[in-house]
């Protein structure tokens, strides 16, 4: 059975509440196309905010466009500018608003698609996604398999040593438990002897092995790390009783959240203890980042950056400009 935990409080641990985000209002259920039209002749009520209405169709007809930056354009080398196309790693498998599969169970769609259809366009390219594993990624972009990777990829000290960013969306993680949890999650203190759901290799791994790190330093219990491949597996790990909370990106636990399928008890810098951002990735050194850099201020400036943002429920992940490979501690 899941364990409950009251709030613990610890001033002297570095989570600051500055880095908590307030949550989006997401409608309980994603939406085909019919129900996205049938909302936009809906009469609304005066003076309530509208939900966010997910768009699960593979034509994306709504998606936000922008044109094409000639000075962003001038910056992209010419090996892959060559075929016209700017061929993207996207992990699929995941859920609603950074990129999931569509109604056809194929295409990939959501807010990490849509960032990477604004850049390549700023660019003057054809976006040609591919659908990866988060284990992939990094292989994929070395490989050249792909030449850019948009897929809530957080910067950190490692990842600097091989990869280039140019950063899009504040990196907020956010620990989901189930819908009557009594858990509240602000430090290291709080997970101590709790069994957690993670991913491999990610940030949110990172973070909780340096917490169970401190815990054990000081006396206390570490918490149990479960890894699960998916954010699915992981849901279904909570919903059976088998861990009492997951880490993972906060997007996501918003989203689920607004289900009613878990409650958020806790957010996270990706960064921790310092600040980071997800950012567009590509190999170092191969000089894409600035043509990155270039396209997504192309795409600040005109406004669907923004748009896109708000399609999603994004909007308070916003960055008021993109950095290229922005300072970290390691």
């Amino acid at each position: 059975m899941t364990r409950t935990r009251t709030r613990r409080r610890r001033p002297s641990l570095p989570v600051a509440s500055a880095l908590l985000l307030s949550t989006v209002t997401l409608l309980s259920a994603c939406s085909s196309s019919a129900d996205i039209e049938a909302a936009q002749v809906a009469p609304s009520n005066a003076g309530a905010a509208a939900p966010l209405v997910v768009d699960t169709s593979p034509a994306q007809s709504a998606r936000v466009s922008t044109t094409a930056d000639p000075a962003a354009e001038a910056l992209v080398p010419a090996a892959v500018s060559a075929d016209g196309k700017l061929t993207v790693g996207i992990v699929g498998a995941g859920d609603p608003p950074l990129a999931f599969l569509a109604d056809d169970n194929s295409t990939v769609v959501g807010s990490e698609v849509d960032i990477a259809s604004l850049v390549a366009s700023s660019l003057g390219l054809a976006l040609d996604v591919r659908n990866i594993s988060w284990e992939q990624w990094p292989l994929s972009v070395q490989s050249g398999d792909v030449e850019a990777v948009f897929s809530n990829v957080g910067v950190n000290a490692a990842r600097l040593e091989l990869f280039d960013f140019a950063t899009y969306r504040q990196g907020i993680m956010a620990f989901t438990a189930a819908p009557d949890s009594t858990l509240s999650i602000d430090g290291a203190e709080d997970v101590a002897g709790l069994t957690l759901a993670v991913g491999s290799g990610t940030n949110q791994e990172r973070i909780l092995l340096d917490w169970n790190a401190r815990n054990q330093a000081a006396g206390l219990e570490p918490a149990t790390l479960d890894y699960y491949a998916s954010a699915a597996d992981a849901l279904l790990a909570i919903s059976s009783g088998r861990v009492d909370a997951y880490l993972g990106p906060n997007p996501n636990a918003v989203y689920q959240e607004s289900k009613g399928t878990v409650s958020v008890v806790g957010t996270v810098n990706a960064g921790w203890p310092n600040t980071t951002y997800v950012a567009a990735t590509s190999l170092k050194g191969n000089g894409l980042v600035d043509a990155f850099e270039a396209g997504l201020q192309h795409v600040f400036d005109d406004g669907s950056y923004a748009a896109t943002l708000e399609r999603w429920g994004l909007s308070d992940e916003a960055v008021a400009a993109p950095e290229v490979n922005p300072s970290v501690a390691s």
